[in-house]
């Protein structure tokens, strides 16, 4: 008799549980209290599988079902999730006694090892390599931990007009999840929306768009349009459809976040292809060369890429800032110049690159490679009027800040080093120091340094005073740049340009 009572209670549990958690779509418009900020359901769940496992799926289960079953965990949810975190630093490997060809681990399985990792971390004096690994893991493991104890799904209860959020395992009951546990998270959750004081509605409809992928699919069949037609009216056209689809997209960003589109590096990425293909559009409108057309929609492709799949380098999540960064006035001003600017030295080094390749591998006159040459130096010279504002405003943000003009630190330096070398290769150009290949050579080389000042203070030397907001890793990918870019140069380089007589 005893067997059959508890036979049944578990069947009573699991028809439960399905109720609500393979309903679980009917949970993404709810409002969650996560990570500091109010967010939709959906978003949650999506940022906490990527958060553990790295990835934006799951073979058995959507994200919202995972999020739902591992917070309803101390209901006794009659599901086991088995998520797996990849754990790729050799050294990590041995002391979780895994074999070096395993790159994966059962979370589940670590959860008794997390106080072993904790002080394994405390024995690391310096910030290595190892250490970072073994934080990183240690991460994974406690917020893996915090949804088991249904810490992360957390609900609004309204009194007297004001939410007191609660986990979702307190608000709800073995007996409500029995009954109409979906209509009473669903029911409180209208009473949290009519006070009007969040975007979670907003964020809801962003994350289900994917409004950048539209904006990818147009810059793609612009550049085919560019390619295959004669006439640009095609091209300019989608070019502009691009930048408004993507200013939406921005723009929902900002009245989600209530800040400028420019504090992580996924943002960064983003604005600065903007940038680079509302400057080329700008720039058309006089120079009226298609090659501006190509070379802003294929930056900004290669930025919506790497947004789109850079997913262990470009976290998309809206997270709190640290209070140096909620001054809206200096962080729309300073940092948003300092990425137009390199989204103008980036079109340079786009359209560098397509008329070393063009010269090399195609026929081109000297009067065209002048002409080139013209068009890249107007795009440098609006670079570094822009860079050398923005680096005058993070100078003054510095000294209200931190109490410093200038300080040395990494970012600021390598800003300099990178305004500084399109100095002397403007001033180069008006001598005899620097001629037209030299000039193009030097604009396509000329990148790398601003991708060690953008990329690199972050993601290779990952220290400093603007290190915050960033994620660490990337270094094979800026590795491979700079290699790829080295090899264009000197296939190109060393190749003369054809000359012929002009009437």
């Amino acid at each position: 008799m005893h067997k059959l009572l508890i036979l049944f209670l578990s069947l009573i549990s699991l028809n439960a549980f399905a109720n609500i958690c393979d309903q679980a779509n009917l949970l993404d418009k709810l409002a969650v209290q996560s990570h500091g900020r109010v967010k939709p359901y959906l978003v949650a769940s999506k940022e906490f599988l990527k958060t553990i496992t790295d990835k934006s799926s799951h073979d058995k289960y959507t994200a919202s079902e995972i999020f739902c079953l591992l917070s309803l965990n101390s209901l006794k949810s009659p599901e086991s999730i088995d998520l797996s975190v990849k754990i790729e630093h050799i050294d990590t490997k041995k002391l979780l006694n895994m074999p070096e060809n395993a790159h994966e681990r059962s979370v589940s399985s670590l959860v008794g090892s997390k106080d072993m990792i904790r002080a394994e971390i405390m024995r690391q004096k310096q910030s290595t390599s190892y250490k970072k690994s073994l934080n990183k893991l240690w991460y994974k493991i406690d917020q893996y931990e915090k949804a088991l104890n249904g810490e992360f799904w957390t609900t609004p209860v309204v009194t007297n007009q004001e939410a007191i959020w609660t986990s979702a395992a307190t608000f709800l009951t073995l007996e409500d999840l029995e009954s109409s546990g979906l209509e009473k998270l669903i029911t409180n959750n209208k009473s949290f929306n009519e006070l009007g004081s969040n975007s979670v509605s907003l964020e809801y409809k962003f994350s289900k768009s994917h409004i950048f992928d539209f904006a990818m699919l147009f810059a793609i069949i612009g550049i085919f349009f560019t390619v295959l037609i004669k006439k640009t009216n095609f091209g300019q056209s989608l070019a502009w459809i691009v930048i408004l689809t993507e200013a939406t997209g921005i723009a929902m960003r900002v009245m989600i976040s209530g800040r400028a589109p420019i504090t992580n590096m996924y943002e960064t990425v983003l604005f600065s292809g903007f940038g680079a293909l509302f400057i080329s559009l700008i720039i058309f409108q006089f120079k009226k060369d298609k090659i501006f057309i190509l070379g802003g929609l294929a930056y900004n492709i290669l930025c919506l890429f790497m947004m789109k799949f850079a997913n262990g380098m470009l976290d998309e999540a809206i997270s709190p800032l640290v209070p140096v960064l909620r001054d809206n006035f200096w962080l729309s001003t300073h940092v948003t110049t300092i990425i137009l600017s390199y989204a103008a030295l980036a079109l340079s080094w786009m359209l560098a690159n397509m008329t070393l390749i063009k010269q090399r591998f195609g026929t081109l006159t000297m009067k065209d490679y002048r002409y080139y040459e013209g068009l890249i130096y107007t795009a440098i010279k609006v670079g570094i009027v822009m860079l050398a504002a923005g680096i005058i405003l993070g100078g003054v943000w510095a000294d209200y800040s931190w109490g410093r003009f200038w300080g040395w630190d990494p970012k600021e330096t390598w800003s300099l080093i990178v305004l500084l070398f399109y100095m002397a290769v403007l001033h180069g150009k008006n001598t005899t120091w620097i001629n037209t290949h030299r000039f193009i050579m030097l604009a396509a080389g000329g990148f790398m340094t601003v991708m060690m000042a953008w990329f690199g203070v972050n993601y290779i030397l990952a220290s400093g005073l603007h290190s915050y907001g960033f994620s660490e890793g990337g270094a094979i990918f800026l590795g491979s740049f700079f290699i790829l870019q080295t090899i264009v140069i000197i296939i190109t380089g060393f190749n003369k340009v054809q000359k012929t007589k002009h009437a």
